[in-house]
């Protein structure tokens, strides 16, 4: 915890001392669906506005639905600019989630309306040319890192209702894509689908594909190489 920050409370303390360093666009950015078995990783990118003030921001979380509903709903029309992105089930799958997760952060910053000069983050860092601030438990700690985490975790939840409707078997508008029992039980019954993430090892497990989930491809020239090993 760092000095003067309150214990156990989300506030602007770090928002605060961002501009007491000449700081002007503070964001805060967090993703949602990282420990999901289906789906594309959410992130989300806030700027707040100090002239409008948000009641109840904390890590989502500690949130109901419906109180994350009605955040959302503040978030997007107090806040200063606001973004949502994601990274795709492929890009998973080439990077892994820790990465993906940095990439669908990235997007989300990039696609800010207005450009900030300093990021909080929680517990990464992103490719982009910006001050960082990674804080361990940071959607917990800043409220702008809890008004991303909100934002994505709220537009992950609508599109896992969306996808339930392509895939009724699997329950996703109740469990969200996450391993609980009820989605544990459609995947030993029907398989994955297309969006389940195959170096999950629950999805590994009853997925025809497990095998060669951790295959390296070889580079195309060695393909045609005379003295490579693939040959």
């Amino acid at each position: 915890m760092a000095a003067g920050e309150r214990r156990n409370s989300c506030t602007l303390y770090f928002e605060r001392k961002a501009r007491k360093l000449g700081f002007r666009v503070i964001a805060g950015a967090d993703e949602a669906g990282r420990g999901c078995l289906f789906g594309p990783v959410y992130a989300a990118a806030a700027v707040l506005d100090p002239k409008k003030p948000i009641r109840g921001l904390n890590d989502s979380k500690q949130l109901t639905a419906a109180e994350r509903e009605r955040l959302a709903g503040e978030i997007r029309s107090k806040a200063a600019g606001f973004a949502v992105a994601a990274a795709s089930v492929a890009d998973i799958r080439r990077l892994n989630i820790y990465h993906a997760s940095r990439l669908a952060t990235k997007r989300a910053l990039s696609a800010l309306p207005v450009q900030p000069d300093y990021a909080l983050l929680d517990f990464l860092r992103v490719d982009l040319p910006m001050e960082q601030l990674p804080l361990v438990k940071g959607d917990a700690r800043s409220r702008s890192i809890a008004a991303a985490s909100i934002l994505a975790k709220v537009a992950r939840d609508e599109a896992m209702v969306k996808w339930d409707e392509v895939y009724p078997q699997y329950g996703f508008a109740r469990h969200k894509g996450y391993g609980t029992p009820e989605h544990l039980a459609a995947l030993a019954q029907f398989g994955p689908t297309p969006l389940h993430r195959l170096a999950y090892e629950p999805v590994a497990a009853v997925s025809p594909e497990a095998k060669y989930r951790r295959t390296t491809l070889p580079e195309q020239a060695n393909l045609f190489d005379p003295n490579s090993e693939v040959l």
